[in-house]
C-alpha cells in the first residue's frame, strides 16, 4: 500500500487514507453514525472507499464483504481493517458493483454510499472521480444499483443506500417501489447551497426489523 496521507478517526476508530482514495466527508460520517448492523448479519459493502462502513459492520458484529472498482481503495480498505483489528471478518474484493459476485448469493445487509453527484463524463475518469461522479444527472450509478441489488439480498435483507438531493431523492424511492421493495429516508443532513444528504432504507414488504 502507499504511504498514507491523511489519518481520520471516527469514535475510537483510525482510518489511514491515500491520496488515490475518496476520504471519508459528511456523508461517510452520516452512513456510519445510522449504521446497525445484528450479530452474524452478512454485509455487503459497496465502494468500500477506505473502508469506513466495512470496518464498523465487522465491529458490530456482522461478516462484511467490501467491494471497490478502485484498487487502491480495496487496498487501503484491507490495510485499516488490519489496523482496526477485523481483517479476519471481513473479505475484499475488486469488482465494479455486483459484476464480480456469484449468481445466488445473498446478503442480510447492502450498503452502498453511491457516486451521486452530476458530474461531465471526463469527471469520472479518475479513480477520485469515480468515487463521486454519477452521470450528467447524478443517476447513473444509482438507477443500476437499484434495479441489480434485489438479486443479491436475502428475503428478510435491507438496503442503505446515500445519495442526494441534488439526484432526486423521489426518484429513487419510485425506483425501489418499482422493484416491490419499501423504502424511506432514515437520516438527512443539510449542506450549503440547497444540498441535503440522504440516507435511504429499503426492505420488502412485511420485513420486520430484528428485536
Amino acid at each position: 500500500m502507499p504511504c498514507p496521507t491523511k489519518r481520520i478517526h471516527f469514535g475510537n476508530l483510525c482510518f489511514d487514507i491515500t491520496d488515490e482514495v475518496y476520504e471519508p466527508a459528511e456523508d461517510s460520517f452520516l452512513f456510519a453514525e445510522n449504521l446497525m448492523v445484528a450479530a452474524a448479519e452478512s454485509v455487503l459493502d459497496l465502494g468500500t472507499g477506505c473502508g469506513v462502513l466495512a470496518v464498523l459492520a465487522a465491529k458490530r458484529g456482522g461478516f462484511v464483504l467490501a467491494t471497490d472498482i478502485n484498487p487502491f481503495a480495496v487496498r487501503c480498505a484491507k490495510a485499516n481493517a488490519r489496523l482496526n483489528k477485523v481483517g479476519e471478518k471481513i473479505d475484499f474484493l475488486q469488482a465494479d458493483l455486483f459484476t464480480a459476485l456469484n449468481a445466488g448469493v445473498g446478503f442480510d445487509l447492502v450498503l452502498f454510499n453511491a457516486p451521486y453527484l452530476p458530474a461531465e463524463e471526463d469527471e469520472a475518469k479518475s479513480w477520485i472521480g469515480r468515487s463521486w461522479a454519477g452521470g450528467k444527472d447524478g443517476r447513473q450509478v444509482v438507477d443500476l444499483f437499484i434495479s441489480d441489488v434485489p438479486a443479491c439480498l436475502k428475503p428478510k435483507g435491507k438496503v442503505l443506500l446515500m445519495q442526494s438531493t441534488l439526484t432526486g431523492v423521489k426518484e429513487t424511492i419510485r425506483g425501489f417501489v418499482q422493484q416491490n421493495f419499501e423504502a424511506h429516508i432514515i437520516a438527512e443532513c443539510k449542506l450549503p447551497f440547497f444540498e441535503t444528504l440522504t440516507l435511504i432504507e429499503a426492505k420488502r414488504p412485511g420485513n420486520k426489523e430484528m428485536l
